[in-house]
């Protein structure tokens, strides 16, 4: 399990109330600005006092496990456990994780679309910054898409080159539809399940476009647009805007903090 780069246990302030942390998280997130599809923030309340942070893509029965033998004292996601359309019931798979996380008092932070719009923190600038990419803009609902080119100002020559970036920093093989009709400047991506953004992307002036996940409407859009779409996995573009928040949050707070990346395909 990847560790992100924590605080040296030398330097640690002790732990801190989990008020603190919460109002610290906010503070960075602002998640009163967004409309979201669920609760943002302290999700399940556990035990007064922080002394270490774990966090991870999504509040899985899996990371919530690994967190608990880690020793955290609290979790921060960014798929949290409720969600808006849910029954409301406290059964099946939803039991099994509460009951962890309630029978060893651990609290859980989620943060959806906040944390995909923080401008550094963010899982789109998280991205953009390991693909190489600087935002110049923001596009679609809320302003979550980001647009822009290489931080080298150069253009990739073709749709292939772009693919290899891609590919190598997600370490997977992504799905490509459409073809470039000449080297391609401009690139916005939104991470996630955002294929629905496609075509204020192509509004935007993108020539290609990274996100998660396809739909087949977008297929059809791409071809016929000559816009390139990227769907390069959900989880796969939202790995890396958790970790970098919590760590630093913890690192303001003083605190111990770890990133545990649970393996998901999709």
């Amino acid at each position: 399990m990847p560790r992100d780069n924590a605080p040296d246990s030398s330097s640690l302030a002790g732990p801190v109330e989990l008020a603190r942390l919460l109002a610290a998280c906010d503070a960075e997130l602002q998640p009163a600005r967004f409309k979201d599809y669920g609760p943002n923030g302290l999700q399940v309340e556990g035990r007064r006092e922080v002394r270490k942070l774990v966090s991870g893509v999504t509040a899985s029965r899996a990371l919530i496990d690994a967190a608990i033998a880690a020793g955290a004292d609290a979790i921060f996601v960014h798929h949290g456990l409720f969600w808006r359309g849910q029954s409301g019931t406290v059964t099946g798979w939803m039991k099994e994780r509460l009951k962890r996380l309630l029978a060893h008092d651990v609290s859980l932070l989620a943060y959806h679309l906040p944390l995909d719009a923080h401008p550094t923190l963010g899982n789109n600038a998280q991205l953009g910054l390991r693909l190489g990419l600087e935002a110049t803009g923001r596009f679609g609902e809320q302003d979550l898409g980001f647009i822009g080119r290489r931080l080298d100002g150069e253009a990739f020559a073709d749709a292939d080159v772009l693919t290899w970036q891609l590919e190598h920093v997600l370490n997977r093989p992504v799905v490509r539809v459409g073809k470039a009709r000449e080297a391609i400047e401009k690139v916005a991506w939104c991470t996630g399940g955002a294929q629905g953004y496609f075509e204020a992307a192509i509004a935007a002036g993108a020539q290609a476009f990274i996100t998660g996940e396809i739909s087949e409407p977008q297929a059809h859009l791409a071809r016929e647009c000559g816009v390139v779409f990227f769907a390069c996995g959900h989880h796969a573009t939202e790995r890396y805007g958790a970790p970098a928040l919590a760590a630093h949050v913890a690192g303001q707070l003083g605190i111990a903090h770890e990133f545990i990346d649970i393996d998901n395909p999709a």
